[in-house]
């Protein structure tokens, strides 16, 4: 499990880290020498094992360049459709899946907490961006299943489900959108007492006087 930690740790920072630094993030509760100690025996059953190779220049340990992290191609896609697609794909399907993809799902690290927090964010965004597009596009069943796979990772947020009542108005299907509108008030004001913001309450202003 510690050979586990190690190379996942190492995977999310693309530039390697300072040995020190990995004992102190992977091993908080432990001595110093404690820490150092659990490090180099993780590199052993790392090493050992040869599956992906780890190296050490100097004080720094990093994964070999030639080990492809899914997460970094990930970020790669996340960033290149928030600066915004000069083409939407044929089949955006591969991109939803890798954007819906949770960080490490079932780990409870502390580490782990920033760089879920880093990965939701950029996915949320770039989910959100995409399901614009390719609403504009009039790719509208693609549209609202992106829309709600943003929806999935934060369902309190208001963007994502603010697309989805506008793929519902631009397809004409009024009675979905201010369905989804409703339900969406409705699950603020149970979770947090709240009403969803005047922009998206003005989406379906005149089909609540209808």
């Amino acid at each position: 499990m510690s050979a586990q930690h190690l190379l996942a740790f190492l995977a999310l920072h693309d530039g390697g880290v300072q040995r020190g630094a990995v004992a102190e993030r992977l091993w908080p509760d432990c001595t110093q020498h404690r820490s150092a100690a659990n490090l180099r025996t993780a590199l052993y059953h790392v090493r050992r094992g040869r599956a992906i190779p780890v190296e050490s220049p100097g004080q720094w340990l990093r994964l070999a360049p030639a080990v492809r992290v899914d997460l970094r191609s990930a970020r790669c896609s996340a960033r290149q459709v928030v600066s915004g697609l000069d083409r939407l794909p044929v089949s955006c399907d591969d991109i939803v899946d890798d954007l819906a993809a949770e960080l490490l799902p079932g780990w409870e690290e502390e580490w782990l907490t920033l760089e879920r927090e880093r990965w939701d964010q950029l996915r949320l965004y770039a989910l959100e961006g995409l399901a614009h597009q390719l609403c504009d596009a009039e790719r509208y069943l693609s549209a609202l299943q992106t829309a709600l796979a943003a929806i999935a990772i934060d369902p309190v947020r208001e963007t994502a489900h603010r697309i989805v009542v506008e793929v519902h108005l631009a397809e004409g299907n009024l009675a979905s959108a201010l369905r989804s509108y409703q339900h969406y008030r409705s699950f603020l004001q149970r979770e947090l007492n709240v009403a969803p913001s005047p922009k998206m309450t003005g989406l379906v202003r005149n089909l609540q006087r209808m």
